[in-house]
């Protein structure tokens, strides 16, 4: 395959790439880095068909060169920096955009001092340089990444070293080294351009797979509003700690709170207000806890607390606190200032419990602190001694 071809390969697969991912997105809805990496695609599209169109006579070599590299400077750095975005790097255009800049500003003073050789050293170390912070934008998810994952950073990282060891031998060995000699260096310089551009494409397709595929791990065992373990998700955590139950030692407890006449704030406020009421609420009550105490949303208002190693009185005395905090503590939401209250059942596991032993035990307890009246905190009968 000949330069020229080379040239026309990469416009066609970077514009494929990028219509692929139109109808990937079509029925999901694009996300800003989804969004950055299909323009990026697309610049580098316009960009080698540019280069594409070069000594033919259709565009003219003083438009198809510096414009073509121009914007092939922009795509490769849109896509690193939507690499860099799908990592979490929000911030990436406050650096990239500056670079991509000075890139194309240097660039273009290197093509007036010389056509041909400072272009081709520019233009290597350039691209070299864009397509390494790709790389290191995949390297960090390193540690945990799969061996594929692992497999494209290397690759992109080896690549890049070599596009941009084409402009370091034209600038020191114009005439070749060895073996490899110039017109073997450009054909190696376009093959792995062209892998490069498959490799990214690739890489950013993996890293939205992984990043799904955590979402939904992560939705499978938290609360999606209140960003607590589920009823899944905590009666997994408690499992443990009834088996540890069974032993000799210190006692863990058990909570069960409800807030009190919630139905009146969804129907009164609409349930946005309600949404909003117990999220701020539940970051209320985390805050009283220690790092070891597990709080879990059961099913609607009902939460569940996991308290290891506290015995019943000192898990009254944390009932009783948040008790205190979520009276103390309304909610601002577009409508108004809603304050709220909740009734709490404490329960200490015994060695006999089962879940549901357990859990029965505590909802009787939150029905004793409902029907004395609410905003009360009460504690199950202690087990007679065996």
């Amino acid at each position: 395959m000949d330069i020229t071809t080379m040239l026309f390969a990469l416009a066609l697969g970077n514009l494929s790439l990028a219509a692929a991912l139109f109808f990937y997105e079509y029925e999901r809805g694009k996300s800003l880095s989804w969004s950055t990496w299909a323009i990026a695609k697309q610049c580098q599209a316009v960009a080698w068909l540019l280069l594409y169109f070069n000594g033919s006579g259709v565009v003219p070599d003083a438009v198809s060169i510096p414009v073509g590299y121009g914007v092939l400077f922009v795509g490769v750095g849109l896509e690193a920096g939507a690499l860099w975005e799908s990592v979490g790097r929000l911030a990436w255009r406050r650096i990239a955009y500056p670079v991509m800049g000075v890139s194309v500003a240097l660039f273009l003073a290197c093509y007036a001092i010389d056509e041909a050789g400072m272009r081709v050293v520019a233009g290597a170390l350039i691209l070299g340089g864009l397509y390494l912070a790709g790389a290191a934008a995949l390297a960090r998810g390193w540690r945990g990444g799969s061996m594929l994952h692992r497999f494209l950073v290397i690759s992109i990282t080896l690549l890049a070293m070599l596009v941009a060891a084409r402009g370091i031998l034209v600038l020191t060995m114009p005439e070749g080294w060895g073996w490899l000699s110039k017109g073997l260096l450009q054909v190696l310089t376009s093959a792995a351009l062209y892998l490069l551009m498959l490799l990214n494409g690739f890489g950013y397709l993996l890293l939205a797979r992984e990043h799904q595929r955590v979402e939904l791990d992560r939705l499978a065992l938290v609360d999606p509003l209140t960003d607590l373990p589920n009823r899944r998700s905590f009666f997994a955590q408690l499992a443990p700690w009834m088996a540890l139950a069974r032993r000799p030692g210190q006692p863990s407890s058990l909570v069960m709170l409800d807030f009190d006449q919630f139905k009146r704030v969804n129907d009164s406020y609409g349930h946005p207000a309600g949404d909003t009421v117990l999220r701020s609420v539940a970051e209320v009550c985390k805050r009283q806890l220690r790092d070891s105490d597990q709080l879990g949303r059961l099913v609607g208002v009902e939460f569940a607390l996991l308290l290891p190693r506290t015995g019943i009185e000192e898990a009254m005395l944390v009932a009783e606190r948040i008790r205190a905090a979520v009276e103390t503590s309304p909610v601002k939401t577009e409508r108004a200032m809603i304050s709220m209250t909740a009734s709490f059942g404490v329960t200490v596991i015994r060695p006999d419990d089962s879940t549901v032993s357990l859990f029965k035990r505590a909802d009787e307890a939150l029905r004793a602190a409902k029907e004395g009246g609410r905003n009360k905190v009460v504690a199950a009968p202690v087990a007679p001694p065996p």
